[in-house]
């Protein structure tokens, strides 16, 4: 059986368009991307991640979304509840940790039980990125801390509170871009610490979670061990350190490859990340012209990246069917008692 083409795509709206079913029919992508453009109300949210596996004949694609809590997320109230931001978690934490890792797990739950119900099973969700003074504010309090074993505790507790509901997270952005001092949407950042430095840190949040099924690429150079191409179109990148040093050997999505971090065509970007070892290409614009641009110049799934698939699917449980609101009420209760 012919395994779909590695890539990921956005579309433009809330319903597809005559032109996008037809190519979406013969570009036959791994799955789909929600923004705030696709999402109007909880129906035609049902109707669109429907139209969107029935448009490639697959009722298992995956359908992705960025639902991190804080100023990134694509459900807003008032149609959906409120989640704080990662960093508001991580203060909860200091004043009762155990508290603080109920909270992530609540939000992981409450955002799992929104999406399933929606058709979306897969979050990209949680950042596990060191917030430091030099982070850039694209991630800012989207950062947990700045200690890698407080991130990868919440994180950790946020992911299993996905997976509960039967949602995939995906851990990002791989390495880390926590000393990234500028927006990867703009411009290209670059970490000139050396090895012993991420080993210590940037690792260290990511390599207690690398058992998790689902990654997200950085646009970051490391100069430690390239530095003249960004990770995510970088051989040595994805094999020194994100499958070596952090040790995950889970699917390995790009992070968005418009992005302007990334030099080149949106064909020419696709095929270098895919050439260094992203399992799948996250092409979010919408944009039909770029879209066919870029299915002409990726394949199929390579071999390894269906085997790590095949895995990820198999992560997926069923939800537990938790109520929204109470999750929501459980979550206020838990930021109002914090110590």
């Amino acid at each position: 059986m012919t395994t779909p083409n590695a890539v990921v795509f956005g579309v433009s709206g809330t319903s597809l368009t005559a032109d996008e079913r037809a190519f979406l029919r013969d570009a036959d992508p791994l799955g789909f991307i929600l923004f705030g453009r696709n999402c109007a109300d909880a129906a035609s949210i049902r109707r669109l991640t429907a139209e969107l596996r029935e448009a490639v004949g697959r009722g298992d694609a995956p359908v992705l979304i960025d639902q991190e809590g804080g100023r990134v997320m694509r459900l807003r109230p008032p149609d959906w509840p409120f989640a704080p931001a990662a960093r508001d978690i991580a203060d909860l934490h200091d004043r009762d940790s155990a508290l603080g890792v109920a909270a992530a797990e609540t939000v992981g739950r409450m955002f799992g039980a929104m999406l399933s119900d929606l058709g979306i099973d897969v979050d990209c969700a949680p950042v596990l990125d060191l917030g430091l003074p030099e982070t850039t504010d694209a991630i800012g309090t989207r950062a947990y801390a700045a200690d890698p074993d407080t991130i990868a505790l919440l994180g950790g507790a946020m992911a299993r509170g996905l997976i509960r509901e039967g949602c995939l997270p995906v851990i990002k952005h791989l390495p880390g871009h926590g000393r990234g001092g500028v927006d990867s949407h703009k411009e290209l950042p670059r970490v000139d610490a050396d090895l012993a430095t991420l080993r210590r840190h940037d690792f260290a949040a990511f390599r207690p979670l690398n058992h998790l099924p689902l990654g997200m690429s950085a646009h970051v150079v490391y100069s430690a061990v390239d530095p003249d191409r960004p990770g995510t179109v970088s051989a040595a990148v994805i094999e020194t350190l994100v499958r070596g040093e952090v040790g995950f050997d889970g699917f390995l999505f790009t992070d968005d490859i418009a992005m302007e971090a990334l030099d080149g065509t949106p064909a020419f970007r696709a095929a270098a990340a895919l050439s260094a070892g992203c399992d799948a290409v996250l092409h979010c614009t919408g944009v039909l012209s770029e879209m066919v641009e870029v299915a002409g110049a990726v394949g199929h799934l390579s071999q390894s990246a269906d085997r790590r698939w095949t895995r990820a699917r198999a992560a997926r449980q069923k939800p537990e069917g938790a109520d929204v609101r109470e999750l929501a009420e459980t979550l206020a209760a838990q930021f109002e008692n914090r110590t």
